[in-house]
């Protein structure tokens, strides 16, 4: 430990779990914050949530509540699957944060608030227009209120670094994020460490953000205004290293992972688009582990790139969002013509068109299944939390290395953005993935096919130049086996049924689907894909707890579906897929096994709470 203040005897309350919400401009570093306290509460063996919120605007209108940044931060000594519903305390950097984000604080929360953001100024952009301060009404009389200005002690403690106006104002999240540890016994030697590694050519502001973060600390210790701390345990998680991780930090650890169990060079070409350029920014790291990152200059380039690649042996991988999904979709289907590995991540967003690019959406499943021309079905995968990510991405290459084919993954916003402590596997429990070159003519005349499929439809993958392999490439239908270019009626048939029969033979080596939460027959079930996963399995949890007869079903794998879902569906008398969308999954159930499955959707930019899924499955309860 380092020498950090030690803390007078305030009492300290225990609590099972905690939710905060940092709340301010984009540029009062509320991510930052936030991260910094979700990665102590991590190492320190918290479970948790997270779910960062910020506008899409690169200089979004400041003061105003279409600028509010908000971290969301959900941490306890239990297992967590949500963020929160709502939060025990919010820290409000201006009179804009407050009012967006007051109306989800529990009754008896903490507010803590910058008042130097609560001035004339602020009130104004915030739509106070009678200048009175919030903070000053019967709008917090519910609520224990801590008025702090935040702005003056942080020029305070800065007079003397020499440091400018700016610099200084951009350390108060600092002294917000020394309080709160202090408020939540956390120490701050993460923070340090991060700061200093952060900051290490720029010697001058690593000290003015340390100094910050202890002077937050010392002044909860040291002012009479708070009556109490609290106090987090660590949660009984399985035995293993763990780290905290983000949706985008996992699927570019699962991208290098398969790539390594695979023997592969990775190469991924992308394009930036929010929310998935943190897959290229943190694959970019890696160049030393036979890792190759290219920032195209338009999305259809990338996925070009991406294919050549592919073509010439390695694992090969493209990453956008909504709108860079429907640039590549011709590509996908050359994709499909080619048969050849590719992974396609769609981190998806609100939309359509550029729609909510920084709000969370699950609405690209139908046009994973359905949007390219022609008849070109490819396996669709979903990741359900932040670090199923990797064990996501790590799956969908596997299919499509050992298939050669490639293969859809869906991530979204919320999962991207959001963490969760994630516990490191072992290489030794990573499945294997096996690579089939071809290395010879696969006739017994000497001659190369390269449509020539073994018993689950694959054809061989033929890395150009090796010898006696020549072969052709190109968007062009193919000869059955030959690959030469055929206009043929019947031949076109034939490779259309054997590219979808390859698809389908692909559900006899995933995994069989099973009931995550509760038992495999009964009234109800829960069924979801996606980031739906946290708040649904909270819900059911309750439910259970409460003596209903509920169950939960999450797929990873959605085209093909598992082989027994039929099964597993019909043991119950009801289900309910909840989606961020208008209907999409709901759609593909009801016409795959002509169920009656009811749809619960949300579109709003934000993922489901927990009051509003179990309010709903209470409804279909009381109709039994």
């Amino acid at each position: 430990m380092s020498d950090l203040p030690v803390s007078a005897s305030k009492p300290i309350i225990e609590k099972e779990s905690i939710v905060i919400r940092f709340s301010g401009d984009s540029g009062d570093g509320m991510q930052l914050t936030g991260n910094q306290f979700a990665d102590t509460a991590a190492f320190l063996g918290s479970d948790l949530s997270t779910f960062p919120e910020f506008p899409a605007e690169i200089r979004a209108p400041a003061g105003t509540p279409a600028g509010v940044s908000g971290f969301q931060l959900h941490f306890g000594s239990k297992q967590i699957y949500t963020p929160g519903d709502k939060y025990d305390v919010l820290v409000a950097m201006n009179a804009a944060a407050f009012k967006v984000d007051i109306a989800k604080l529990k009754t008896g929360g903490i507010i803590i608030a910058n008042t130097g953001g609560f001035d004339k100024k602020n009130l104004q952009l915030a739509g106070y227009t009678d200048n009175v301060s919030p903070l000053d009404t019967h709008a917090v009389d519910n609520y224990s209120v801590y008025k702090i200005d935040i702005s003056r002690h942080t020029k305070d403690c800065l007079e003397q670094s020499g440091l400018g106006t700016k610099e200084i104002e951009r350390s108060k999240n600092m002294f917000v994020l020394g309080l709160l540890f202090w408020m939540f016994d956390e120490p701050m030697d993460y923070t340090i460490g991060f700061i200093n590694e952060k900051f290490g050519k720029k010697p001058d502001i690593a000290l003015a953000n340390i100094n910050t973060l202890k002077a937050g600390w010392n002044y909860g210790d040291n002012t009479e205004i708070f009556a109490n701390r609290y106090k987090v345990s660590s949660a009984h998680l399985p035995p293993g290293n763990y780290r905290n991780i983000t949706g985008n930090q996992a699927t570019a650890i699962g991208l290098i992972a398969a790539a390594h169990q695979a023997n592969l060079p990775l190469f991924l070409g992308s394009y930036p688009i929010t929310p998935a350029s943190d897959v290229l920014h943190e694959l970019s790291k890696y160049k030393t582990s036979n890792v190759k990152t290219f920032q195209a200059e338009d999305e259809i380039a990338s996925i070009g790139a991406a294919i050549g690649a592919s073509y010439a042996g390695a694992l090969a991988a493209t990453t956008t969002s909504g709108p860079g999904m429907s640039l590549k979709a011709e590509a996908m289907g050359y994709a499909v013509m080619l048969e050849l590995p590719l992974l396609i991540i769609d981190i998806q967003r609100g939309g359509p068109s550029t729609g909510l690019p920084t709000k969370t959406e699950q609405s690209d499943l139908l046009q994973a299944m359905y949007g390219r021309h022609g008849e070109a079905p490819l396996p669709v995968l979903a990741a359900a939390t932040p670090s199923d990510c990797f064990e996501t991405v790590y799956a969908a290459a596997k299919i499509a290395i050992e298939h050669t084919t490639p293969v859809i993954c869906l991530t979204d916003g919320y999962i991207a953005n959001g963490s969760e402590p994630w516990r490191y596997p072992q290489e030794e429990d990573l499945q294997p993935i096996s690579v089939n070159f071809a290395t010879q003519p696969n006739t017994d005349s000497g001659a190369f096919l390269p449509y020539k499929r073994d018993d689950r439809y694959v054809r061989p993958w033929a890395i150009p130049g090796t010898p006696g392999l020549t072969h052709r490439i190109g968007g062009l239908e193919k000869a059955h086996e030959t690959g030469n270019v055929s206009y043929d009626a019947n031949n076109h048939e034939l490779m259309t049924q054997l590219r979808a029969k390859k698809i389908n033979a692909i559900a006899d080596a995933i995994p069989l689907a099973s009931i995550e939460t509760g038992k495999a027959t009964g009234k109800l079930l829960v069924l979801g894909w996606g980031s739906t996963f946290g708040a649904i399995k909270t819900t059911v949890t309750e439910l259970i707890a409460e003596g209903h007869e509920v169950s939960q079903l999450h797929l990873r794998h959605i085209n093909p579906f598992p082989k027994n879902l039929h099964r597993l569906l019909t043991a119950f008398d009801k289900i309910i897929i909840p989606e961020m969308n208008c209907g999409q999954l709901v759609k593909l159930i009801r016409a795959e096994f002509l169920l009656p499955a009811i749809s619960y959707t949300k579109v709003q930019g934000l993922p489901f709470t927990t009051a509003e899924l179990k309010k709903f499955c209470l409804e279909q309860i009381k109709l039994f």
